[in-house]
């Protein structure tokens, strides 16, 4: 059977479903097909308990501030997260103000603390909190070495910790909880409420062929069944997390070539128990322990999942080959190619010291989980929490400017030079940050219909309104924009 059809979306996580929608609303009269490996969408790493990644806007995640040798601070990487996540709500607050969403359904007000202890930590803590507030993104930053502001912030984690111990914390109290799954599975229900798209479930692409005129051929195969289908289609989007590279892989697209991917597996500490999580109501992050990779920053995050309030720490990384958590040990070596075994060999020798951290982490035991977490909250009972497994991440490996293999934390846009075709590879700040990699992927390969003066442009301005400026630069554009957004999305309550 073959279809034709003008976008393929593969993957039904929060990128393709944030693409269909925009897509849909810029333009209602493009069919649209989403395809999906599993039997309902947001399955893997956009799923609540598979996801970190839960309303990343730079505010408390130590990581996106890095120090060097010398003791300088760079916010520049807070900067680009909190401005792209604004983005988002911004996309979130047009699909509320129409009766599309309901932000009870996905989001949650929920403070967002960095803790630190120990004098050192205190000092960065200090100079960060002088650096971020100066700016007008993060100018509601508070900073207290005060134990009794401190205990008002998050009770759970001075309960119990040593009164002569420094410490301190900043605080920013419109940050917000996402579940990104109900988000995601929420942006699928609208598009199936429109004329023009079909969803398939339970369907593998096979593979992807590029016909003279630049179309794409996408072939599937029904996981149940075994039928085949073809869908034929102008434009093909890869959205599927950890599934992403292999896919692009099939394409055979020039851009793809020296891409190789870093798998990482997670663990959670979870608690349910409601005199514990009513204690807590913020996202609080410390300081990565060294030779951690940056996806590793510990903290102790209240989450509402599926309308479920629970509490979460970790993550707790460890090593594995498996690309999805419903994938095959096989993915990664089924990944090498000649074009990036150079690459992926470089980056695996360059990373020894992360690849035996992430070993370690394997073989923690669980009293040695609940050790760090009482790091963190000091009166943690061992038998409050759960051990939960949490989705793949799959950091991307590229070759730099001399040609080396190195490991890149972060997301990437790889799109071929017609712009037939794209594909998202990479993790944090990931799903936070989805409406802003899709508006870019539409610049790349949309470049007519996103002229300056264009329609499109016209209407990602309704629903957008920062589209085309900058949130960074234009302390006059965020008040009007942010008041909006934390009204629409209830997150000033």
């Amino acid at each position: 059977m073959t279809t034709t059809t003008d976008v393929v979306l593969v993957g039904g996580g929060v990128m393709s479903a944030t693409l269909g929608v925009i897509l849909r609303e810029l333009d209602p009269s493009l069919n649209i097909t989403l395809v999906e490996r599993l039997d309902h969408v947001a399955h893997e790493s956009t799923d609540g308990w598979n996801n970190a990644g839960t309303g990343h806007a730079g505010y408390c995640e130590l990581n996106y501030t890095p120090e060097d040798d010398q003791g300088n601070i760079s916010i520049d990487r807070a900067l680009d997260i909190n401005s792209a996540f604004e983005v988002s709500l911004q996309l979130w607050s047009y699909l509320v103000s129409k009766g599309e969403l309901k932000p009870e359904e996905f989001i949650h007000s929920t403070p967002h603390c960095s803790f630190v202890w120990g004098e050192d930590h205190v000092n960065f803590l200090r100079k960060r909190h002088g650096l971020m507030s100066a700016h007008h993104l993060f100018k509601e930053m508070e900073f207290s070495e005060d134990p009794r502001v401190l205990e008002e912030w998050m009770p759970l984690i001075t309960d119990g910790r040593d009164p002569m111990e420094p410490v301190a914390a900043t605080r920013v109290g419109h940050g917000a909880d996402v579940d990104f799954g109900s988000l995601t599975r929420a942006l699928v229900r609208y598009l199936e409420s429109k004329p023009n798209f079909e969803l398939l479930l339970n369907n593998s692409v096979t593979t992807m062929d590029q016909a003279d005129d630049g179309s794409w051929k996408v072939s599937c195969r029904d996981r149940h069944t075994g039928a085949n289908r073809h869908l034929e289609a102008d434009f093909v989007f890869i959205g599927a997390g950890g599934g992403a590279l292999p896919l692009l892989q099939k394409s055979g697209i020039e851009e793809s070539k020296g891409y190789g991917g870093f798998p990482v597996s997670g663990q959670w500490l979870v608690c349910r128990k409601s005199d514990v999580v009513e204690r807590h109501d913020a996202k609080v992050y410390g300081k990565a322990p060294v030779g951690a990779p940056p996806m590793s920053v510990p903290h102790l995050d209240t989450r509402i999942i599926n309308g479920e309030p629970a509490l979460l720490f970790g993550p707790f990384a460890g090593f594995t080959t498996k690309f999805q958590k419903e994938g095959s040990f096989f993915d990664l070596f089924s990944s090498l190619r000649g074009s990036n075994f150079s690459s992926m060999m470089g980056a695996g020798m360059s990373n020894m010291d992360l690849t035996r951290y992430l070993i370690g982490e394997v073989f923690q035991s669980a009293e040695e989980r609940i050790e760090s977490l009482r790091n963190f909250y000091p009166r943690a009972k061992f038998d409050d929490w759960t051990l939960q497994h949490a989705g793949k991440r799959v950091q991307v490996i590229k070759k730099d400017a001399n040609g080396r293999g190195v490991l890149q934390f972060g997301t990437e846009v790889v799109a071929a030079s017609d712009g037939s075709l794209a594909a998202l590879l990479g993790a944090s700040p990931g799903a936070s940050t989805a409406a802003k990699a899709m508006i870019d992927v539409l610049e790349r390969c949309f470049p007519g219909q996103m002229a300056e003066n264009g329609e499109w442009t016209r209407r990602l301005q309704e629903m957008i309104p920062s589209h085309g400026r900058s949130l960074k630069e234009d302390a006059d554009l965020l008040n009007e924009v942010r008041p909006y957004t934390l009204s629409t999305l209830k997150l000033n309550e």
